[in-house]
């Protein structure tokens, strides 16, 4: 697929996607809009990097998502390809590269000053999980903690898909981690999670609103918001 243009609900701001690291993701999230597509046949399988991916040409200002499709700073990931892709995004310095992992601790192994303009975030759903859910993904308070320790890289946070949450809680979190905005977004797909209220949701926004944090709200958070 090489470098694709961005289509959808992903992210507005983004202009491309490049998958060199493919595979099923081994955190398992039940919402996982990846592994519930039959589109994304390279991602049932285990993980490996696509080698002719790394040929692309990512061309000049332009903001490119990497791994869009699976979490490539798992810990099943080979260090050595991560480091492959890295090298691809520095060769093009002229762009601005966004990674998102709810691994995120492992992107203090990195050194991300030769990939010119960089963006390093996670998701945090809730401020904790609702009885019964099961991910293998790292705790949220472990995910919290990388983030700060990322200072002074830019970072971000992704509220997505939104679940019932603590708000002080949550504003808490994001005020430790500073993240230069935060998006939020609801399920698309009709996982059945637990969800806030409409009230609960403006109140938060309200609150990053206060502490001065970029909102970069997504279309599908309407459902929720417009929910009597």
């Amino acid at each position: 697929m090489a470098l694709t243009r961005s289509r959808g609900n992903m992210y507005k701001w983004i202009n491309y996607h490049f998958n060199v690291i493919k595979g099923r993701c081994q955190h398992e999230c039940p919402y996982c809009f990846v592994k519930s597509s039959a589109r994304f046949k390279n991602y049932t399988q285990p993980c490996f990097l696509d080698e002719n991916e790394l040929k692309t040409n990512l061309g000049k200002s332009r903001v490119i998502f990497i791994g869009s499709k699976t979490d490539m700073w798992g810990e099943w990931v080979p260090k050595e390809w991560i480091v492959d892709v890295l090298e691809r995004c520095a060769a093009y310095p002229e762009n601005e590269y966004v990674f998102q992992s709810k691994n995120p601790g492992r992107f203090s192994e990195f050194v991300f000053t030769r990939v010119a303009r960089t963006l390093l975030g996670t998701t945090i759903e809730t401020d904790r999980y609702p009885e019964g859910f099961q991910t293998k993904a790292p705790p949220i308070e472990e995910r919290v903690g990388a983030m700060i320790n990322l200072y002074p890289m830019g970072r971000f946070v992704t509220i997505e898909p939104i679940m019932d949450f603590n708000l002080p809680n949550l504003l808490r979190i994001i005020e430790m981690i500073k993240p230069e905005f935060v998006t939020i977004g609801s399920d698309s797909k009709g996982h059945d999670l637990v969800e806030p209220d409409a009230i609960k949701i403006l109140r938060l926004i309200d609150g990053l609103i206060e502490m001065k944090v970029e909102i970069r709200q997504k279309s599908n958070l309407e459902r929720l918001l417009n929910k009597k």
